[in-house]
């Protein structure tokens, strides 16, 4: 079957079958964290057998423990250091020796540092020895996690899909007077250029890597979230929502829709593209 009449044999099947990922396996790195875990269920309850990839093993092991009991869907659950060549080697081969190949890579993994008060720290503050860290997992990670599974998915012959989370931070810059009275989880909060700086480089390594892969048919795109609600203050949320024309804050299942399209057939002619999500904040 040629191209042309594979794509119109896929015209004629049921349109919600291009959605389904049954029989795909998934990495999803960061997949104990906020953003992870949600991901992580609802590639299974498409239908993907997932590995739960997290640099906190025992996180990533009760992750993927709990999906396999609610969804009956098989999961593995694996710790990862991202900023590791070795770490990540050793990910991708217990991931191809237990489910035999890698569809679709979740590039997920992202870092506050292990120094909390140094992230947060103004501009003219900020240490280097921070920003290296910070972009060692949200850049160096990504690359390396890139790399590896798709060096994977080429030798396997049957293309794949790399999904990349950035932010909308990567592509528009905050506004700083949002921030005057605004808490996560009762701290003083910014959004530090590290973090801005990182995201864009996910961009840029996206669309990269879709030029670089598009012959062996590994399509590469981007997810960029808004804001995310997950334990700001109301002061933050009322400020930030002012900024959005839908007027709020999103929700972390409401990535699940672009990321499964993203994941499954239903995209194949999609690539280089950067998916936003942000209830229209880049609008304006």
């Amino acid at each position: 079957m040629d191209d042309v009449e594979k794509h119109s044999h896929m015209t004629n099947k049921h349109s919600l079958e291009l959605f389904s990922l049954a029989g795909k396996v998934i990495v999803v790195t960061g997949g104990a964290g906020l953003l992870g875990k949600v991901f992580c269920e609802a590639l299974s309850i498409a239908g993907a057998s997932v590995a739960v990839v997290d640099i906190d093993e025992g996180a990533a092991k009760a992750t993927a423990a709990q999906i396999g009991k609610s969804t009956k869907a098989s999961a593995m659950g694996l710790g990862c250091d991202v900023t590791s060549p070795d770490s990540v080697a050793s990910m991708v081969s217990a991931v191809t020796k237990e489910f035999g190949h890698i569809d679709v890579l979740v590039n997920n993994a992202a870092s506050k540092s292990s120094n909390i008060d140094a992230f947060f720290s103004p501009f003219e503050e900020f240490s280097l020895e921070t920003w290296r860290e910070v972009m060692a997992v949200n850049v160096d990670g990504m690359f390396l996690v890139a790399q590896a599974v798709g060096k994977q998915m080429k030798q396997h012959g049957s293309g794949g899909s790399i999904i990349q989370t950035s932010s909308i931070y990567g592509v528009v810059a905050p506004d700083q007077r949002i921030y005057e009275g605004s808490q996560y989880n009762g701290r003083s909060i910014n959004t530090p250029a590290v973090y801005c700086a990182s995201k864009a480089a996910v961009n840029g390594l996206t669309i990269y890597l879709a030029s670089y892969w598009a012959s062996d048919g590994i399509r590469v795109n981007s997810l960029t979230p808004g804001g995310i609600e997950s334990g700001q203050n109301d002061v933050f949320k009322e400020k930030y929502s002012q900024r959005v024309p839908l007027g709020r804050m999103g929700q972390a299942t409401e990535l699940v829709g672009a990321l499964i399209y993203l994941a499954s057939d239903a995209s194949s002619y999609v690539t280089g593209q950067n998916i936003i999500i942000d209830g229209g904040l880049s609008a304006w």
